[in-house]
């Protein structure tokens, strides 16, 4: 059932989600301060792409650096790419078959608005 659901999800949005986390990512890595925040937007990028038996956790070694990063994350990408995923979400509840995406598309908004200090890990 995942694969078909991760496959539905391809399709339908998760493609053009995670190429907004690339391009997040690239900017990111463009400007080299900011190359933390790449690594994290290519990880979710990847999240993006097959989220269907997989979840996010936080990590244990997170401190106060990533707490200072988030804020940043959330005011120049994490904003913009929460209300993506909330608008896509909405559109595919619209539909009875829909809403296990739309679902997974609200499953991903804390961690597009904080993906530092975040671990994605296999559900078993």
């Amino acid at each position: 059932m995942r694969l078909l659901l991760n496959i539905i999800w391809l399709v339908l949005c998760g493609f053009w989600m995670a190429l907004g986390y690339l391009l997040a990512g690239v900017v990111c890595c463009i400007l080299i301060v900011t190359i933390p925040f790449g690594l994290a937007s290519f990880r979710i990028a990847n999240y993006a792409l097959w989220p269907f038996g997989r979840t996010v956790v936080e990590r244990g070694d997170a401190g106060a650096g990533s707490a200072i990063g988030n804020v940043i994350w959330f005011i120049f990408a994490g904003l913009w790419l929460a209300i993506g995923h909330i608008l896509t979400g909405v559109a595919l509840c619209v539909t009875i078959i829909g809403i296990p995406l739309g679902l997974a598309n609200f499953k991903l908004v804390p961690v597009s608005l904080m993906p530092l200090g975040k671990e994605i890990v296999d559900l078993p």
